[in-house]
């Protein structure tokens, strides 16, 4: 049951809740199905791993930093809280994942429930696009003789109309609600392509291009049609990482450089530039949230309270943290990433995983019931690498289109976290890999990861200012 209500719950976040149910949206469904989540999850909760995750204690710890940053913010209890509840979906994904997504195949609908959530949205903004919506300007408001863009959106909830360098209007499909702008929607598309993976086999070559090659056409035309920087760019970290691995460091550069320099050519972005010109008001963005950090360095000033202080949010993930949260927040968002990133790419390495360990038959009539009741599934080696290095890709692919976005605190950067652990935990039962990394180490770890993201943001800037 809690299986089915997570699919469910998860597809209303990303689709949005009006289109899984119509009217019934009005009754806040969803909210709904995450308590009815919650209750069929309480007795896993009593025989899970997940609190035993550094992650689980960071998101707690995050969620409190958030509480405190908007109360000493607003000055009032009132918006502390509904602050906290707007926060606490985000979140709730990683443990819904851990409970209830605990086997490959389960992990696998998951995977396709996002692959569905893409090509639905993709499918929609090219039918839009095709009946003519890259043809027609907004229309201009007779009152302000502006364009009209609230009608345009209306009228075009799939596909972003907006001015390029030149004047000329640039179409750019994007989705609903959480992945209503390109570039989030770009991101997630990124990060889904290397999950399709988890459906490769060995020697099956036709069914690897069925159920891989062929979504993975898909989901790029997405991004082509997105025309975000942020995901090319993305792309192309996931494509160096990848292509490391089998050609080595340099062929792995020149291959991803080419395919990059294809993708202008071809017009990924839709006309617009990448360079440093180009991203001169990002960061100016980026220092107005070192600022604010500086001026509010243990809990930020206050958690979505970026624009309130700057013209546009911070378009950088580390920058939108560090000054909404300080660094209490910061802290907790990279005590949840280490260990995550560390796992995925330790399950994705074929050194640091060995063959499965069988238990002994006598183990099986020592073991508690408690124990007996919780899913343990058997997958080989090479299965735990293809599943972890895809993981690993995927956080290659969200973090690199992150740091552009301001995107440290959505669902879909806790609910890959979730997918990690699962696998790590499935790989860790059978003896496959060492435990996790002790809590002492991991904060440490944390601490300095968190200080080296801040720092390099600061060269940037300084860099960059030199340039100009």
């Amino acid at each position: 049951m809690g299986f089915v209500l997570s699919i469910l719950y998860l597809l209303a976040y990303f689709l949005s809740p009006s289109v899984i149910f119509g009217p019934l949206a009005n009754f806040r469904i969803e909210l709904i199905l995450a308590v009815l989540i919650f209750v069929a999850s309480v007795p896993k909760f009593l025989e899970s791993w997940v609190f035993k995750t550094p992650q689980a204690g960071a998101l707690l710890g995050l969620a409190f930093t958030v509480f405190v940053s908007i109360f000493l913010s607003e000055h009032w209890f009132g918006g502390a809280v509904t602050g906290f509840m707007m926060f606490i979906p985000s979140i709730y994904a990683y443990f819904i994942v851990c409970l209830h997504f605990d086997t490959k195949k389960k992990l696998q609908t998951l995977v396709l429930m996002l692959l569905f959530v893409c090509v639905f949205d993709i499918a929609h903004g090219a039918i839009d696009l095709y009946r003519g919506a890259s043809s027609t300007a907004p229309s201009v408001s007779p009152t302000s003789g502006r364009p009209d863009m609230p009608l345009w959106d209306e009228e075009h909830p799939y596909v972003l109309a907006m001015k390029g360098a030149q004047g000329e209007w640039i179409y750019r499909i994007r989705g609903l609600d959480v992945i209503h702008d390109p570039n989030d929607f770009g991101q997630l598309i990124v990060s889904v392509i290397p999950l399709l993976f988890f459906f490769w086999k060995p020697q099956k070559t036709l069914s690897n291009v069925i159920r891989v090659v062929v979504p993975l056409l898909l989901l790029v035309t997405g991004i082509f049609l997105t025309h975000s920087r942020g995901a090319l760019v993305a792309l192309a970290a996931v494509l160096l990482f990848a292509a490391r691995r089998k050609l080595g460091s340099v062929s792995a550069m020149v291959v991803t450089g080419g395919m990059f320099v294809a993708g202008l050519a071809l017009n990924f972005t839709g006309g617009r530039e990448i360079s440093a010109e180009s991203g001169s008001d990002r960061t100016d963005l980026w220092s107005a949230g070192l600022t604010l950090l500086k001026e509010h360095p243990l809990f930020g000033v206050g958690f979505g309270q970026f624009k309130q202080y700057a013209a546009n949010t911070a378009h950088n993930s580390v920058v939108v943290c560090a000054a909404e949260v300080g660094t209490v927040g910061l802290f907790f968002w990279s005590l949840f990433l280490l260990p995550t990133m560390r796992n995925a790419f330790v399950i994705g390495s074929p050194k640091a995983v060995e063959e499965p360990i069988a238990p002994a038959p006598e183990a099986h009539r020592r073991v508690h019931y408690s124990q007996i009741a919780m899913k343990t599934e058997t997958l080989d080696k090479a299965e735990i690498n293809l599943l972890g290095w895809s993981i690993a890709l995927s956080l290659v692919g969200y973090l690199a289109a992150g740091w552009f976005l301001s995107r440290a605190f959505v669902m879909s950067l806790f609910m890959l976290g979730g997918i990690a652990e699962v696998v790590f935990e499935i790989a860790r039962r059978q003896g496959m890999v060492a435990p996790r990394m002790p809590i002492a180490r991991s904060l440490k770890y944390s601490a300095f990861m968190m200080v080296a993201a801040v720092f390099m943001i600061y060269m940037m800037l300084r860099l960059t200012n030199l340039t100009r």
